[in-house]
């Protein structure tokens, strides 16, 4: 009603009025009378395609385009999922329309609105492009997205390109947490706007050298003004507990402004079983002792993740954005529990005693990051320039309270042992940088920038004892860690497309300067480096189907900033983990040579040196029974492989993904408990992915997903990783015009995803034993509302330094 008397308002208003300028308003609604909101109204000269004004309907449908002059237009109201509605306008008058009805497109419904194309692959000079926009995945969440990339795997709480972790990039910025807090904040994500995933295994020159490959989740950019949101969670079902992920996003955008935000919570409890095996040996190579234990550790996490931006366009050449993400974690609800029991064996075979251990912590973790962008686009098209300034705080800590009753074989009392220890790591991070971009031409582009950082770092570890109850501090194991580094950076590249070729290079220079200071010790340790990190890229299509492409990628790992740590952080009386303020940064080449024929399969051939790889690798001290683990550079690692990849469509309602990986990996590294000799750990392996993409009805708006993964057993360092292999069920209807989606499914359904972990030589024999809850049910739900059909401008922006705080 309110709307309505507006409108009669206006037009008594214009009546009295000795204006020459008119308007036109009315409403859209569909077939059963539901108003059609933030459907597109345009208005263009007879005869002319040039628009001369136009708006967007309300929530209730309603439209209004005032001052037009006189004279004979085209209306024109469309919306996806409808036909669009055209009528000539003679305007000498205002004109209401009333209700204007557009009839559903079946067509359309049917390729885009519920039927979403099937998913896209598009091997460009420097990266693979997996299209999902308007796709079945977009109704799922980003991380069910990676699952389906191609090259990609999601197993075992970690995301894994080639066998190695990648950088995930959102919008080409860089999101730096964990793996698993990654993986918790894009389950939380929708992959509504997900436009395409860009699979980078060796990143050009652009990117920080920092890392391996690269994921880039690209989203969609709006056009329209309008509001929409988001609401979804999904619930996980595993043998022990349940696992949920709630969240929700709101997108809103005017001529000038538009704004993100998105708020997901996962609250979870995470189970694992562990049964460990060690022999310690003595310099004649005979077994002195032989320890069984049996491990259960429960895990309560609530991580709560905010991302949002504002960008505001000042002008057509000028725009603004200010970018947050925030991580926390606190501590009421980050609770880990830990019960082990050991038995201790003697020479015969015979127990000795055993010792059973409480470990009980707590943890808590905020990380703010802030980032500001200034981007100036020049008259020549394809030129741009861009500042960005950005500014990270993180502060975790830990508390934990571990008991050990020791006995003997009968259960009989010998004694009991406490200590506590209290952690803490304040990281904050500056980083300044400024990039150019010029396209000279349709087929030449030129890329330069620089960037300098600042990371600032302190980490405090406190160790208690008791003695008969009373609680001392135990200075021996007691530090102040402080580390610093300030890390320059240039890059250029150049790229060049022909009929046949297309061809990119650039190349990129850092220097890095570093100071650890242990204030226990008082030791100093300095170190500075200049890096050239050349980029190499060629592609050649023999035809629109077969084509042939070569790369060559020099790359740089740097220690993360806990790695550097000298603490020894006692898990209990036998076992604790340090790191080495002496490691070096690992330096990677990467050789790749691909052929993609007839546009379906594609046949690569890789070869990757890594010199000084840094790993956490598991030592038995057996002068003193215990059990280290040390973050140490290993010497070198070599790995060579043959993978086979095909996304091809079967029939049309059948799509079918394969991943066929042949590989080879050879890592040489340092035994430290057996004379520092160097060790040779190597062994043949075969990854394995096929996945099923089904749809049924005639809309196709019930899809089912049947994936199942298969790996050998593999080298890790100095350890054999036995073999692993899954079956994952997910079946998902969307609903509601769209605007719904709800799913069911089952993760490792035969339960066969767990492993044993094997590490013998020399004087040196652990066996692990792992159990999982990798078998789960799950549930999702997801609901869109507003006009959701808009686009979002989502841009996570992060740098390569915040990557190292976990």
């Amino acid at each position: 009603m309110i709307k309505h008397l507006s409108y009669h308002l206006i037009l008594l208003f214009s009546i009295t009025s000795f204006s020459q300028e008119y308007r036109i308003n009315g409403s859209a609604k569909d077939d059963n009378n539901n108003p059609i909101a933030y459907a597109n109204v345009i208005v263009t000269g007879l005869g002319v395609s040039k628009t001369v004004n136009g708006t967007s309907t309300d929530e209730n449908g309603y439209f209004i385009i005032e001052n037009l002059k006189p004279g004979d237009y085209v209306l024109k109201i469309s919306f996806l999922g409808f036909k669009a509605f055209m009528t000539r306008v003679e305007l000498d008058r205002n004109i209401n329309f009333k209700t204007i009805t557009l009839k559903e497109n079946l067509e359309a419904l049917d390729g885009v609105t519920v039927v979403a194309n099937r998913p896209t692959i598009k091997r460009t000079v420097d990266r693979l492009v997996f299209n999902v926009e308007n796709s079945t995945l977009s109704n799922n969440n980003v991380l069910d997205v990676l699952k389906h990339t191609p090259g990609v795997l999601v197993h075992d709480g970690t995301i894994t390109v080639k066998q190695s972790t990648p950088t995930v990039y959102i919008n080409d910025r860089k999101v730096h947490l964990s793996s698993s807090e990654i993986q918790q904040l894009l389950e939380g994500t929708s992959a509504t706007n997900v436009k395409s995933v860009e699979v980078i295994t060796n990143p050009p020159a652009k990117y920080e050298a920092e890392g391996g490959a690269v994921l880039n989740i690209i989203t969609s950019k709006n056009i329209i003004a309008g509001y929409h949101g988001s609401v979804f969670g999904n619930y996980k079902q595993g043998k022990e507990y349940p696992k949920y992920s709630l969240g929700t996003s709101h997108f809103f955008k005017t001529k000038k402004l538009s704004t993100y935000v998105n708020y997901s919570i996962s609250p979870r409890k995470d189970f694992r079983h562990n049964n460990e095996s060690i022999n310690f040996i003595d310099d004649n190579n005979q077994i002195t002792s032989s320890w069984e234990t049996d491990f259960k550790r429960g895990r309560e996490t609530v991580n709560q993740n905010i991302n949002g931006n504002i960008n505001y366009d000042i002008d057509e050449d000028n725009s603004l954005e200010f970018s947050t993400s925030i991580l926390l974690k606190p501590r009421n609800n980050t609770k880990t529990n830990v019960n082990s029991l050991t038995e201790v064996f003697g020479t015969n075979n015979v127990l000795d005693s055993t010792f059973f251990t409480l470990n009980r912590k707590v943890d808590e973790t905020f990380n703010f990051a802030f980032t500001l962008d200034y981007t100036h686009r020049f008259k020549k098209e394809g030129e741009k320039l861009t500042f960005s300034m950005h500014h990270t705080n993180y502060d975790a800590s830990n508390f934990q309270n571990v008991d050990t009753d020791y006995r003997f074989p009968d259960n009989t009392f010998i004694r009991s042992n406490r200590f506590q220890t209290f952690s803490s790591q304040i990281i904050k991070l500056y980083t300044g940088q400024i990039d150019y971009e010029l396209l000279t031409s349709d087929s030449v582009q030129f890329e330069a920038g620089a960037k300098v950082s600042n990371i600032n770092s302190e980490s405090l570890l406190n160790q208690f004892s008791f003695i008969n109850g009373e609680r001392i501090d135990d200075l021996l194991n007691s530090d102040t860690f402080l580390y610093d580094e300030t890390n320059y950076a240039t890059y250029m590249s150049y790229s060049k497309d022909w009929e046949n070729w297309s061809l990119k290079s650039g190349i990129r220079a850092e220097y890095t300067d570093i100071k650890g200071h242990s204030l226990l010790t008082n030791q100093i340790n300095k170190n500075d480096y200049l890096k050239l990190f050349p980029s190499f890229y060629l592609l050649y299509k023999f035809n629109d189907n077969n084509q042939l492409y070569f790369n060559y990628n020099k790359r740089i790992y740097r220690p993360r900033y806990n790695e550097l740590n000298p603490f020894k952080y006692f898990l209990n009386d036998n076992t604790y983990i340090t790191g080495d303020p002496n490691l070096q940064p690992q330096i990677d080449n990467v050789f790749t040579l691909s052929y993609t024929l007839n546009n379906k399969y594609t046949f690569e051939a890789y070869y990757h040196y890594e010199d000084a790889p840094t790993l956490v690798i598991v030592f038995q001290d057996n002068d003193d029974n215990i059990l280290k683990y040390v973050n140490t550079n290993i010497d070198r690692s070599i790995s060579y492989g043959l993978d086979f990849t095909t996304y091809t469509k079967l029939s049309n309602h059948w799509n079918l993904y394969v991943l066929l990986s042949l590989f080879h990996y050879d890592n040489q590294f340092f035994a430290l408990e057996s004379g520092n000799e160097i060790e040779t750990n190597n062994k043949w392996s075969v990854y394995g992915q096929i996945t099923n993409y089904f749809s049924f009805l005639k809309d196709k708006s019930l899809t089912a997903d049947i994936s199942f993964t298969y790996i050998s057993p593999i080298v890790d360092g100095p350890s054999i990783v036995s073999t692993r292999y899954g079956l994952d069920i997910d079946v998902k209807k969307i609903f509601w015009n769209n605007r719904a989606s709800l799913s069911l499914g089952a993760t490792d359904i035969f339960n066969t995803q767990n492993f044993t972990q094997t590490t013998k030589y020399l004087n040196q024999d652990v066996f692990l034993n792992s159990w999982m809850e990798n078998r789960m049910f799950t549930l999702g739900f997801s609901y869109k509302f507003g006009n959701y059909r808009l686009q979002n401008n989502q841009k996570d922006i992060e740098f390569s330094e915040r990557e190292r705080l976990n």
